[in-house]
């Protein structure tokens, strides 16, 4: 028979202890350590018995032969595919996380019900919302008619017997993992043990059958994907996906993928009839932003291989505070602090006593250090009340010398910033010779000083008018 050894888990991070104790040494959050019941069994699930087993002998392959691998399938949902790497890859395992109603259930059925309409089998087990509830959602979506299969159900055994009889499903939808539960382990489900039993389950099945299996996963409170860091280790695939409450869209970004890059994004548009793809995302970014105002500047960025415009605002203000405030939204703080402290040191602009506002528009986060050039010409704009061109956009990374250095896929950058209408672009000093555009001009610059100077100079005009009113 198989013995029961009791372990203390951490469920934040899953660090196994021998007794419980307060404070999980591992990750250092409070009260997350759990006892927990684990049936331990031999290899294949079969209870381990007194004496050693002997293994079973297998066959070996060379790396030449014929790979029978099955092409990507592709969703029709683009944004998606883009993401995945060009379709859904046989026998591959993709966990999807988000926040709580940000739209992943939506875009899983309408991503389903597009493949069943291709006459492919795709199961949707469901094991947070009933069948009913689920062809609600459907309904809403215009999506009745499209024959993908329903379940309710969160035992993953029964659920692994019933996808093997009739033919392999293309897609399999877990909606979600943290409620999966296996005979296995004797623990809650959602305990550390049953997620990662439950999820080693689900992986062998695809590997075995070919089944394309997407695991919906929840996320805490710093938006990370809940439970043990070692189901993202076990998948093949990895997608965040993002959006902020007060807008409209939502990004899906690839964290992990074994089968595409790691650094695309798929942007949609949340409408009353669903998620809806927005093939320019750039445009939607850039629209509605004030021409008139200082403080704001176009960067010219890259997620994966598509470029991407999005609007920098920063506002800078004296402060009555002994502490000036720091407030970034959508980039790095220590980033911004770097590029202050470069302003005050290498160009004379003295931030010391201003609170300092940046915010990206639209809710996108940009992690690329490309930026740097963008966030220094809003700050120096804000500062002096210039207002930067509107048809200028702007990318470069900064050194602590205030130089001003050139980054990756440039001509990308200018050919699409020429396709929104941009007539100038400030770059680097090093990528003017090899990224020329034709009708699109820019400005090289070789040091953050150099920039400074020109806004400080077009700001000092535009105060000017001010000036006289007041007298």
């Amino acid at each position: 028979m198989a013995r029961n050894i009791t372990s203390f888990v951490c469920q934040s991070c899953g660090a196994s202890y021998g007794r419980w104790q307060g404070k999980c040494e591992s990750c250092g959050a409070w009260n997350t350590i759990a006892e927990e019941s684990v049936a331990t069994t031999g290899v294949g699930g079969a209870p381990a018995k007194g004496g050693a087993k002997k293994g079973r002998t297998f066959a070996l392959a060379g790396l030449d032969g014929v790979n029978d691998q099955a092409p990507r399938t592709e969703t029709q949902v683009g944004e998606l595919d883009r993401v995945f790497g060009g379709g859904l890859v046989k026998g591959s395992v993709i966990l999807i996380g988000g926040d709580p109603g940000i739209g992943k259930s939506t875009l899983l059925i309408q991503a389903s019900a597009r493949l069943a309409r291709m006459g492919h089998r795709v199961v949707y087990i469901s094991g947070e919302e009933a069948v009913g509830q689920v062809r609600l959602r459907a309904e809403r979506l215009g999506l009745t008619a499209s024959p993908v299969e329903l379940a309710a159900e969160t035992n993953v055994e029964d659920i692994v017997a019933t996808l093997s009889e009739g033919g392999t499903p293309r897609l399999v939808v877990i909606d979600s993992i943290q409620t999966m539960w296996t005979d296995k382990v004797e623990s809650a489900p959602g305990t550390v043990s049953q997620v990662r039993s439950a999820a080693q389950v689900l992986i062998r099945y695809a590997k075995k059958s070919g089944a394309a299996v997407i695991l919906v996963g929840h996320v805490t409170k710093d938006g990370q994907i809940a439970g043990p860091r070692v189901v993202e280790h076990m998948v093949d695939a990895v997608m965040s996906f993002e959006g902020e409450g007060g807008h409209h869209f939502r990004i899906l970004r690839a964290v992990k993928n074994r089968f595409g890059p790691t650094d695309e994004i798929g942007v949609f548009e949340m409408t009353g009839k669903g998620l809806r793809e927005v093939p320019n995302p750039s445009e939607l970014f850039l629209a509605g932003r004030d021409l008139g105002a200082p403080g704001t500047a176009v960067f010219a960025g890259m997620e994966g291989t598509r470029p991407v415009l999005v609007e920098i605002q920063a506002l800078v203000a004296p402060s009555t505070l002994g502490t000036p405030r720091r407030a970034v939204v959508g980039w790095d703080g220590a980033r911004m602090s770097m590029v202050l402290a470069v302003l005050d040191a290498h160009c004379g602009v003295r931030l010391g006593s201003h609170d300092v506002y940046l915010n990206v528009a639209g809710g996108l986060r940009i992690a690329e250090p490309a930026a740097d050039l963008a966030v220094a010409a809003a700050l120096v704009s804000s500062l002096t009340g210039a207002v930067l061109p509107a048809d200028a956009v702007y990318f470069g990374e900064v050194s602590l010398s205030g130089a001003v250095r050139p980054v990756a896929q440039a001509a990308a950058r200018l050919k699409e910033a020429k396709k929104l209408g941009f007539t100038k672009a400030v770059v680097p000093e090093v990528a003017r010779g090899e990224t020329g555009e034709p009708g699109l001009g820019t400005q090289s610059v070789n040091n953050l000083s150099t920039l400074v100077a020109d806004i400080a100079a077009a700001g000092v005009g535009a105060r000017k008018p001010k000036a006289v009113a007041n007298d």
